[in-house]
C-alpha cells in the first residue's frame, strides 16, 4: 500500500498549541455566558394584570407584538435595547418615557415630588411572580399603557410618509395592541430592578432620570480596566515584537524578484467563471450605494428625495434593510470567487467540471440575493407575512428563513468545490501548514454564519439578539478576519513578496491576537439586552483587547510596505498588482481607524451606555466595514482580473480612479458628516436625554441637516468614481476574458519567480 510523504510541520508546534489554547478557553467562556443568557434573560410573563385584576396582555401578546416588530422591518427603522436602525426612535426607550410621563402626571403632574417618587417606586419595585408567571401593573402603568397603544395606533397609522415610514404602517388594532404589550414589556424590564441587584434587568439602560435609571457601578468600572487593558497590553505587545523578529519579515530582503507577466500564467475554466463572480459583485456594490445615499437622505430630507415623496414606494427601513443585505451579499461574493480563483494557484491543478460548479453556485446565489430582496420588500409593505419568504426582521439577518437556509447550504456548497480542487495538495500537507488552514477558515464561514439559524424571531428577544450576535461579531470580525489573512498571506506567498513560513506564523499570530479578544469580545453588544452584568464586565474587558493587535498589525504593516518598496524596485519586470496591493494596503488603515479607534470609543460601557443606536455607531460600522471587508474585496477582484484581463484590454486608469474615489469618497463621508454627527448626538444624549437624542426632532434638526448634506459630495465621489469604474472594470473581464486551459496534473502556476541575489562582501 502506497502512502503519501507528507511535508512536514513548517512552523513550532507551539504556535498550534497557543493558537489551540486560545480557541478553547474563548469558546468556554462562550458555553458560560451562553448559559447565563438562557437562564438569566428577562422573565416573559405569562399574564400582566392591572391593579384591579383585569388582564392588560399576555405572553402570547408579547410574543405576538414581537412578530409584528420584526415582519414589519421596524428593527431596520428604529430599535429595541438599542439594537437596530437610527432614524425612528429606540422604542424601549420611548415606551418607558412617556410611560413615566403619564405616571407621574396620573398622580399629581411634573410639579410634585410625590408624583416623582411614586413613579420611580412603581417602575423600580418588582412585580412579578415566577410561580404563577404574573405581572402586576400598578394604576398608573396600566393607564400609561393605554396612552401608549393611543400613541403608537396614531403614530403606525399615519396616512403620510413624514415619518419615514410607508403611510398607515401598521392599522390593525390588534396588531397594534401587541406591538405596545411588547414594547411595553422591553420598557419594564429596562427599569425594573433584577433580583437580588439594585439595577434593572438591562443594567439600568436606558438613561432615564424619571425612572431613576443612571450608570452603573459595572459600566464605570470596567469602563476603566478596558483602558487599562488597552495600555498595558499595547505596551506588552511592541516590546515583546521590538524585542524579538518572531515575524521573520526580513528574510526576503536579500532576493530580488521577476514578476511574471499576467498575460504568461495559464488561467482554468474555474478562474475565468470568476469574471463572472466579480461582475454580479460590481452590480450589487453599485445598487447598494445608491440605496446607500438614499439611506442617508432619508436623515437629510424625511419626505423629499428630490422633488418624490420616495416613501411611498420605498420606505426607509426597505432602503436601509436592502442596504444592509447588499453590503453581506457583494463582500461574499468576492470571497467565494477569490477562494475559487485561488485554489489552482495553490494546488497547481484544476479538476475537471469546476467551472461548471462554480456557475452553479453563482446561479444559486443570484437566486438567494433576489428572492430574499423581494421578500423583504413584501414582508415589510404587508404583502407577506411569513418569516420563511418574507422577512424576519433582525438586523443584518432580515431575509426570510428558507433563503438564509439557501445561502448557508450555498457557502457549505463554495467549501465542496474548495476541497475538490485542493484535495490533492491536502493529502501531501501536515494538517497544519497553509493549505490545511486555507480549507479550515473557508469552512468557518458557512458555519458560523449557519449559527445565525439559532437567531428564531419566535424566541425570546434576548436569546435571539445574543445568538444574532455570534454571526454579526464572530462571524464578520473573527473568522472572516481569518479567511481575510489567510487569503491575503496566500496572495503574497504566490507573488513571492513573503516566505510560506512567515504566511503560516501570521496565520497562527491572527488566530492568537483576534480570538483573544474577538470571541468573547463579542458580548460588547448585549451590553443592555437583557443579559446579566458578567456579560458586561468580560465583553468590554476582552473588547478591548481587540484593538492590541489591530496597533500591532499597523506597525507591521508600515514595515511590511517598506520590505515591498525594496523588493519591487530590484524586480527586474513591472509588478502588475499595484492597485490590488494599494487596495490591500488601505485595509490595514481602515482596520485600525473603524475597528480599532472607532470601535473601541463605542465599546466602553459608559460610552456606549449614552451612544448605543446613535450615528457613532454608523460611523464605526462604515469606516470598518466598507474600510475593510469592501476595500479587501475589491482589491481581490482586481488583484484576479489582471490575469483574467489581457493586458491590451486592462483599464488601469480605472482602478486607480476607483482606489482613490472609494478611499477619499469613504474619508469624506466619515469625518464630514458620520463622527461630528455622532459627536453632538452623543453630546446631547449625555447633557439633555437619551430619550430626546434619538427623535426625530432632534435627528431632523436644522444643524444636524447641513452636516447630513455635507455628505452629499463624499457619496457622489464614492459612487460615480470609486463604484462605477469598478463595475466598468469588472465587464471588461467577461468581455475580454483569456483563453483557459483545465489542469489536472500538478504544475508550477506561482506568480513569480525568485531570484537569490548575491551575497555582500
Amino acid at each position: 500500500m502506497n502512502t503519501i510523504d507528507k511535508r512536514p510541520l513548517m512552523i513550532s508546534r507551539g504556535w498550534i498549541q497557543a493558537a489551540a489554547i486560545v480557541l478553547i478557553i474563548g469558546f468556554f467562556i462562550m458555553g458560560v455566558l451562553t448559559y447565563y443568557t438562557y437562564n438569566d434573560e428577562p422573565p416573559i410573563p405569562e399574564i400582566v394584570k392591572g391593579a384591579n385584576g383585569a388582564a392588560l396582555f399576555t405572553r402570547a401578546d408579547i410574543m405576538g407584538g414581537q412578530q409584528v416588530f420584526l415582519r414589519n422591518g421596524l428593527m431596520e427603522y428604529g430599535s429595541i435595547f438599542g439594537h437596530g436602525a437610527y432614524l425612528g426612535p429606540d422604542f424601549t426607550t420611548e415606551y418607558l418615557h412617556r410611560a413615566a410621563l403619564s405616571s407621574i402626571e396620573f398622580y399629581g403632574g411634573q410639579d410634585s415630588d410625590r408624583a416623582r417618587g411614586r413613579t420611580i417606586q412603581d417602575f423600580k419595585s418588582n412585580h412579578y411572580d415566577k410561580a404563577t408567571g404574573t405581572l402586576v401593573y400598578t394604576a398608573a402603568q396600566a393607564h400609561a399603557f393605554e396612552e401608549c397603544r393611543a400613541y403608537y395606533a396614531s403614530f403606525f397609522g399615519e396616512p403620510t410618509t413624514k415619518f419615514g415610514l410607508r403611510p398607515s404602517a401598521i392599522h390593525d388594532p390588534e396588531d397594534i395592541r401587541q406591538l405596545t404589550a411588547f414594547f411595553s414589556w422591553t420598557a419594564w424590564s429596562a427599569s425594573t430592578a433584577r433580583p437580588g441587584h439594585p439595577y434593572s434587568y438591562t443594567n439600568n439602560w436606558p438613561p432615564e432620570p424619571l425612572v431613576d435609571n443612571h450608570a452603573t457601578a459595572d459600566s464605570i468600572v470596567w469602563s476603566v480596566l478596558s483602558l487599562v487593558v488597552l495600555l498595558g497590553g499595547t505596551g506588552l505587545l511592541l516590546s515583546v515584537f521590538g524585542r524579538w523578529n518572531l515575524m521573520g519579515w526580513h528574510g526576503r530582503e536579500q532576493q530580488s524578484m521577476s514578476f511574471r507577466a499576467p498575460d504568461e500564467v495559464q488561467l482554468t475554466p474555474g478562474q475565468n467563471a470568476c469574471a463572472w463572480f466579480f461582475f454580479v459583485m460590481a452590480a450589487l456594490f453599485v445598487v447598494q450605494t445608491l440605496l446607500g445615499g438614499a439611506t442617508e437622505h432619508y436623515r437629510a430630507d424625511l419626505q423629499n428625495f428630490f422633488g418624490i415623496d420616495l416613501g411611498r414606494l420605498l420606505p426607509f427601513n426597505v432602503v436601509r434593510t436592502w442596504h444592509l443585505q447588499l453590503s453581506i451579499f457583494w463582500v461574499a461574493t468576492s470571497y467565494l470567487a477569490a477562494g475559487i480563483f485561488l485554489v489552482p494557484m495553490i494546488a497547481g491543478r484544476e479538476p475537471r467540471g469546476q467551472n461548471l460548479l462554480a456557475y452553479g453556485l453563482l446561479g444559486a446565489l443570484v437566486v438567494v440575493v433576489v428572492g430574499s430582496l423581494l421578500g423583504e420588500y413584501g414582508g415589510i409593505q404587508g404583502l407577506i407575512r411569513n418569516a420563511w419568504v418574507g422577512d424576519q426582521g433582525f438586523e443584518w439577518l432580515d431575509l426570510g428563513r428558507l433563503w438564509q437556509i439557501l445561502l448557508t447550504v450555498g457557502l457549505c456548497f463554495w467549501v465542496v468545490i474548495l476541497y475538490r480542487g485542493l484535495r490533492g495538495r491536502l493529502a501531501g500537507e501536515h494538517a497544519g501548514n497553509m493549505p490545511w488552514l486555507f480549507f479550515y477558515s473557508a469552512l468557518s464561514i458557512p458555519a458560523f454564519y449557519g449559527v445565525g439559524l439559532l437567531a428564531n424571531p419566535g424566541e425570546h428577544f434576548t436569546t435571539t439578539d445574543f445568538w444574532r450576535f455570534w454571526v454579526v461579531h464572530l462571524w464578520v470580525e473573527d473568522f472572516l478576519e481569518l479567511f481575510t489573512t489567510v487569503l491575503v498571506a496566500y496572495i503574497f506567498v504566490l507573488l513571492g513578496v513573503v516566505h510560506e513560513r512567515t504566511a503560516v506564523r501570521m496565520i497562527y499570530l491572527d488566530v492568537i491576537l483576534y480570538s483573544a479578544g474577538g470571541i468573547v469580545g463579542t458580548m460588547h453588544h448585549v451590553y443592555f439586552s437583557g443579559e446579566p452584568a458578567l456579560h458586561m464586565a468580560l465583553g468590554a474587558f476582552f473588547s478591548a483587547a481587540e484593538v492590541i493587535p489591530l496597533t500591532f498589525l499597523t506597525v507591521e504593516a508600515w514595515s511590511f510596505l517598506q520590505l515591498g518598496t525594496t523588493q519591487q524596485a530590484r524586480s527586474t519586470t513591472p509588478f502588475p498588482h499595484y492597485w490590488a496591493v494599494m487596495f490591500l494596503a488601505s485595509v490595514g488603515f481602515w482596520n485600525f481607524l473603524g475597528a480599532g479607534v472607532f470601535g473601541f470609543l463605542i465599546n466602553l460601557p459608559i460610552v456606549s451606555y449614552y451612544e448605543i443606536g446613535t450615528a457613532l455607531t454608523a460611523n464605526h460600522a462604515h469606516a470598518s466595514f466598507m474600510g475593510v471587508y469592501g476595500m479587501l474585496s475589491v482589491g481581490l477582484a482586481l488583484l484576479c482580473l489582471r490575469y483574467i484581463i489581457p493586458q491590451k484590454h486592462w483599464p488601469d486608469k480605472a482602478a486607480r480612479l476607483s482606489f482613490w474615489s472609494l478611499n477619499l469618497g469613504l474619508a469624506w463621508m466619515v469625518f464630514a458628516t458620520l463622527f461630528p454627527l455622532g459627536i453632538l448626538q452623543l453630546y446631547h444624549s449625555i447633557s439633555v436625554s437619551y430619550y430626546d437624542a434619538r427623535t426625530l426632532n432632534y435627528i431632523s434638526s436644522r444643524s444636524n441637516s447641513v452636516l447630513e448634506w455635507l455628505r452629499m459630495p463624499g457619496d457622489v465621489v464614492f459612487i460615480l468614481g470609486g463604484a462605477l469604474p469598478i463595475l466598468y472594470l469588472t465587464f471588461q473581464g467577461i468581455r475580454h476574458m483569456r483563453t483557459s486551459v483545465t489542469t489536472e496534473e500538478p504544475k508550477d502556476v506561482l506568480f513569480t519567480d525568485i531570484v537569490a541575489q548575491p551575497q555582500k562582501r
